[in-house]
């Protein structure tokens, strides 16, 4: 597994990604950091964890729309079929592991 660095609201990331996975990576960091600091310059919230989750959220929400019909499952990088929630399950997971080591997703 290859890994790329991104950049979001400034502080760089360390993240793992399959094999010509870097392309669609490197975007979907982009639309959080868009997310993000959306949120941030908005100004009402300034604690980045909580920026976080509200981007998450409006990402979700956004997917949502675009979503394939309830109860359907993809394939996540060709393995067995995971549903959508348990892959933004996941992400959030990864999200709090990281803010609580050292910001590093892996």
């Amino acid at each position: 597994m290859k890994q790329i660095e991104v950049q979001i609201l400034g502080q760089g990331y360390l993240l793992g990604c399959p094999d010509g996975g870097e392309h669609r990576l490197r975007d979907a960091a982009e639309r959080v950091n868009a997310a993000m600091t959306r949120i941030r310059d908005a100004g009402r919230i300034r604690a980045r964890d909580r920026i976080a989750v509200l981007a998450a959220l409006n990402l979700a929400f956004d997917a949502g729309d675009r979503a394939p019909a309830a109860g359907s499952q993809v394939s996540v990088g060709g393995g067995e079929p995971e549903s959508e929630a348990a892959r933004w399950s996941q992400l959030l997971r990864r999200l709090d592991d990281a803010l609580a080591e050292d910001g590093r997703l892996l």
